[in-house]
């Protein structure tokens, strides 16, 4: 199963999905917020097409840790979707996630029309891999003798 990744705003909410083996974010869309029942539909649908369970809502979090109405709305529709759709959410620091969002765009050289058409995805993509990131088990350090064996020719 894949899991998405919420930038939930007063306007919009950006959606990322996770690849099958939960490595990668990628943007999905953005959903025009109109009332409550018809975000819930509108992401339930989108859930069912890329078979979510899990769903991370980026937590709004002031530079200070501390929390405002914006972090207080998004718990709030957390519950909404974990009731609603029966899928497990976390929330997740989502602090510059925007910022973020807009300097890669930037970076990228992407018109500023298009950067108003995908920020919020973009973020909502920061905000997935950077919770894909904190749960992926350390790698193994590799040495240097670990590829002795690929120095050789092949023995036959």
């Amino acid at each position: 199963m894949r899991t998405f990744g919420l930038d939930f705003g007063t306007k919009t909410i950006g959606v990322a999905v996770s690849d099958g083996l939960g490595l990668t974010a990628q943007g999905v869309t953005t959903i025009r917020r109109t009332s409550l029942k018809a975000d819930l539909a509108a992401l339930g649908a989108l859930a069912r097409e890329h078979e979510v369970d899990r769903m991370v809502i980026g937590l709004p979090l002031n530079m200070d840790g501390s929390e405002g109405p914006r972090a207080e709305a998004s718990r709030k529709f957390g519950d909404a979707v974990a009731q609603s759709l029966g899928v497990q959410v976390e929330l997740c620091d989502e602090r510059l996630s925007t910022v973020a969002a807009t300097r890669t765009l930037l970076e990228a050289d992407v018109s500023r029309a298009r950067r108003k058409e995908v920020i919020d995805q973009v973020a909502a993509q920061f905000i997935l891999q950077g919770w894909l990131d904190a749960r992926r088990p350390p790698e193994t350090a590799l040495h240097a003798d670990d590829y002795d064996d690929y120095d050789s020719e092949p023995s036959e």
